[in-house]
C-alpha cells in the first residue's frame, strides 16, 4: 500500500476528521505532508509516523504559489478544510470554494494522480444556506479541475473531541435545558469520525472510486429531539428540560449569539436546520465502500459521559 500511495498532501490534517486519515495514512507507509498556516503548532502530529514520515509545512490557502509548492510532487491530495462558521478573514465562498478551487487546480498542475473531497450532506447550488451553497460550488470547482476526484458528504461526523454531541453534553451541564430549534423535527444520521476516515483510505486506493460521490451517514437516522434526549441521558442530566424554539424565534436568537466569540449559533445554522441532514439513498455509501457504519451508541458513551 506503501508504494501505491506514495506521498498524500492533506489540508485540514490537524483537524477533527484529519487527525484520524494522518494517522491512517502513516501507519499505511505513506509520506504525509499537512499543510498549515501555522506548522509550528504542529510538531505533535510528527510522532503519527516514523521520524520524517508526517511532516507540516507553512502554506496559506489563499495564496496560489503557496498551495501549488505544497502539492509539489504530491501522488494524492486529500482537501478537509471547512468551517461552521465565518470569522475573521475566513468566509464560506473564500474556504469552502475558493480554497478548494485553488487546491484542486495547484493538484491536477502537479500531476497528482488522486484527489478526495470532505464536502457535506446537503450541498446544494440552490440552498438558502450560504453554507450548503459554498460547499456545492467546492464541489463543482474541485470536479472542473480533477474530474477523476472522490467527494464525500458525510452528515454530522460523531467521535472523541467531535463538535456535536460534546457541544451540547457540555450545554446540558449547564443550563437548565437544551433549545429545541424547530421543534427538533430536523432528521440527522450521525456517522463515525472513524469510518469516515477509512472512507478516505478506500477513495485513495480504489480506482473504482474515481470521479464519485458518496454519502457518508450512520446505521441510523435520529430526529434533533431524539439526539438531545439522549445527550441528555448519556451526560448525566436527564432532568434537564428542552424548550421548544420556532424558527422564527431561533433565527433572532441566532442574530445576537452570532456576534459573541465562537459563533455559538448563527443564521445559517439555523437555517440549514429547516433541512433534514441525512443520505438520500440515490447515492453510493459507506457499504459501497466495504465499510459497515458503527452506531452512536457504540461509540458515544465512552466519551461522553
Amino acid at each position: 500500500m506503501s508504494a501505491s500511495l506514495g506521498t498524500v498532501v492533506v489540508f485540514g490534517g490537524s483537524g477533527f476528521i484529519g487527525r484520524q486519515v494522518v494517522k491512517r495514512l502513516a501507519q499505511a507507509g505513506a509520506r504525509v505532508i499537512v499543510p498549515s498556516r501555522h506548522p509550528g503548532l504542529l510538531s505533535w502530529m510528527k510522532v503519527a509516523g516514523d521520524v520524517g514520515q508526517v511532516l507540516p509545512i507553512a502554506t496559506d490557502t489563499r495564496d496560489d504559489a503557496s498551495v501549488a509548492a505544497a502539492v509539489t510532487g504530491a501522488d494524492a491530495v486529500i482537501n478537509l478544510i471547512g468551517i461552521l462558521a465565518p470569522s475573521g478573514g475566513d468566509s464560506f465562498d473564500g474556504v469552502q470554494h475558493q480554497a478548494a478551487s485553488r487546491i484542486a487546480r495547484a493538484a491536477a498542475a502537479a500531476g497528482a494522480r488522486r484527489f478526495v473531497q470532505i464536502s457535506a450532506i446537503g450541498a446544494d447550488a440552490a440552498s438558502p444556506s450560504a453554507y450548503a451553497r459554498s460547499k456545492a460550488a467546492g464541489e463543482a470547482a474541485v470536479r472542473a479541475a480533477m474530474p477523476g476526484a472522490v467527494i464525500l458528504r458525510p452528515s454530522i461526523v460523531f467521535g472523541p473531541g467531535d463538535g456535536f454531541f460534546n457541544r451540547f453534553g457540555q450545554m446540558a451541564k449547564v443550563l437548565p435545558f437544551l433549545p429545541l430549534i424547530g421543534g427538533g423535527h430536523t432528521r440527522f444520521q450521525p456517522v463515525y469520525v472513524g469510518d469516515v476516515a477509512d472512507a478516505v483510505m478506500v477513495a485513495l486506493t480504489d480506482p473504482a472510486c474515481a470521479g464519485r460521490t458518496y454519502e457518508l451517514g450512520g446505521p441510523r437516522a435520529y430526529s434533533f429531539k431524539e439526539l438531545l434526549d439522549y445527550i441528555r441521558r448519556q451526560a448525566g442530566v436527564p432532568h434537564r428540560g428542552l424548550l421548544t424554539l420556532p424558527f422564527p424565534v431561533a433565527m433572532l436568537q441566532a442574530f445576537f449569539m452570532e456576534m459573541l466569540p465562537g459563533k455559538p449559533l448563527t443564521r445559517d445554522q439555523v437555517t440549514l436546520l429547516r433541512r433534514d441532514n441525512v443520505v438520500s439513498g440515490t447515492l453510493p455509501g459507506l457499504t459501497d465502500l466495504g465499510i459497515t457504519p458503527k452506531a452512536v451508541e457504540l461509540v458515544v458513551p465512552t466519551y461522553l459521559r
